[in-house]
């Protein structure tokens, strides 16, 4: 089973519609930002990360634009931010 056709088989079973189907790219988009979280914070960030953006996403934020900052967000707490993960 493809993580796309994984996707697919959640969306089906929270009975969301077919207009909230995921593609490839939007898989890749999530996976890229969970490894920036969980490798440049912490890595229960990664999970944590991308529950909120699909909170921001139905709330109606725009997803690419919004997984673009939490990923630089998440890479500028690598570079000397406080990454504190608890």
């Amino acid at each position: 089973m493809t993580l796309v056709e994984w996707a697919e088989e959640v969306r089906e079973a929270l009975g969301l519609p077919d207009t909230e189907a995921l593609d490839r790219k939007d898989v890749d988009l999530i996976l890229d930002l969970a490894k920036d979280a969980a490798h440049s914070v912490a890595r229960p960030a990664a999970p944590l990360t991308a529950y909120l953006l699909g909170i921001a996403v139905g709330r109606g934020a725009d997803p690419e634009e919004t997984a673009r900052m939490l990923a630089e967000l998440a890479r500028s707490r690598a570079t000397g931010g406080d990454g504190d993960p608890a």
